[in-house]
């Protein structure tokens, strides 16, 4: 006969094997194709006044650190959970990075333009990954399908600083998908 703490060690176990198998069958196409060793991070739900924005997950390789994550190749899915025109999509990322402070007002006039292209408009239930790669820049899909490419890795660092830099707006969404990370 099992004690109460074996079973509770037993069902703990069950769930984080539970966990795992439904995070790699989560695990978008394009990431398994171009990182198959990737890994979920954590995952997080963006809310604004109290209205869900989207679900975000972050898929990372072996050896990802998050105080370098322009230096590592990885995936932000955004699973929308509202319609958002790509105009506004890309309004709202430049006010993000604008935030940050790391780019010119002419980069990000031209980052704007670059995005508004990449990201087609969103309806609810609709899934925005952006894959980085580093020292190149960042490809997008939508619902799986490839929407665009900005070359240039400024870009890709101060697009992701919106969710990964220790400035971001959101640092309770930050430390949910950096939770199976381990800091230094």
């Amino acid at each position: 006969m099992m004690t109460r703490a074996a079973r509770r060690a037993v069902l703990a176990a069950t769930m984080a094997w539970a966990a795992l198998v439904f995070a790699a069958a989560a695990q978008p196409h394009q990431v398994q194709t171009a990182m198959p060793q990737a890994t979920l991070a954590g995952q997080g739900r963006l809310t604004f006044w109290g209205l869900h924005v989207y679900d975000a997950s972050l898929w990372i390789q072996p050896g990802f650190k998050a105080a370098e994550y322009e230096g590592h190749a990885f995936a932000l899915e955004l699973h929308y959970l509202r319609d958002f025109t790509n105009e506004a999509i890309a309004q709202r990322s430049i006010e993000e990075m604008q935030r940050l402070r790391g780019a010119s007002a002419s980069q990000l006039a031209a980052w704007q333009v670059l995005l508004r292209d990449a990201i087609p408009d969103i309806k609810k239930g609709d899934r925005v990954v952006g894959m980085h790669r580093p020292g190149t820049g960042v490809v997008f899909f939508t619902n799986g399908q490839a929407t665009g490419t900005i070359r240039d890795p400024d870009f890709g660092r101060m697009f992701f600083g919106i969710w990964l830099s220790t400035s971001t707006s959101e640092p309770r969404l930050r430390e949910a998908l950096l939770a199976r990370v381990t800091m230094p």
